[in-house]
């Protein structure tokens, strides 16, 4: 059977026009993979915002948007307003190296001590590591959010207390703040 396949492959490639065809499909891929290098697509890259970018107003606007969707999801509570307040600025702390040098003397006169001589000389230095542009730039270890300092709920179930109740634990769970903190009053 293989013979067979064989010899009729051999006799199919042996006749003129049926090179011709293999020829001509050989040359048409070639000149397919050739212009498919003209029409190739550009590569999308993919820039990712950094984080540490973010304004503390950014960051009031964006809790109070997710604060609003959670308290408007509460039962009874209704169409809201939310005001997120924040004590401070995002912090950056960044890697430091320190060094500290302690040194200690005593003078000693007839096996007493007279006189004790007590040195501390330190120093700190930042971390940096340079950047594709070759700027050399600390190296932050964490970002630290501004602290919440109230936040403010006017909703529709404003004066009902379960209502109340609920809200004020849903925000104060979700910030981590205390109830002092948080005040729900009914929208006009």
């Amino acid at each position: 059977m293989k013979d067979g396949l064989k010899t009729s492959i051999f006799n199919v490639l042996e006749e003129e026009k049926y090179k011709k065809v293999i020829i001509v499909v050989g040359l048409l891929g070639i000149l397919l993979i050739f212009l498919s290098n003209f029409f190739k697509k550009e590569k999308v890259i993919e820039t990712r915002v950094d984080n540490s970018q973010v304004t503390v107003e950014q960051y009031t606007e964006q809790l109070e948007k997710n604060l609003k969707g959670i308290v408007s999801s509460i039962k009874g509570a209704g169409d809201c307003r939310v005001l997120v307040t924040v004590e401070n600025g995002k912090e950056i702390v960044y890697a430091t190296q320190a060094k500290k040098n302690v040194e200690a003397t005593e003078d000693k006169t007839n096996g007493e001590t007279t006189r004790k001589q007590k040195s501390d000389d330190s120093e700190t230095k930042y971390i940096t590591m340079k950047d594709a542009d070759g700027a050399e730039k600390a190296l932050a270890i964490t970002e630290i959010q501004p602290t919440v300092k109230g936040v403010v709920i006017v909703c529709e179930g404003g004066d009902n207390p379960e209502v109340q109740q609920k809200v004020t634990n849903a925000v104060t769970t979700a910030l981590n703040i205390t109830s002092k903190r948080v005040c729900v009053t009914k929208l006009s």
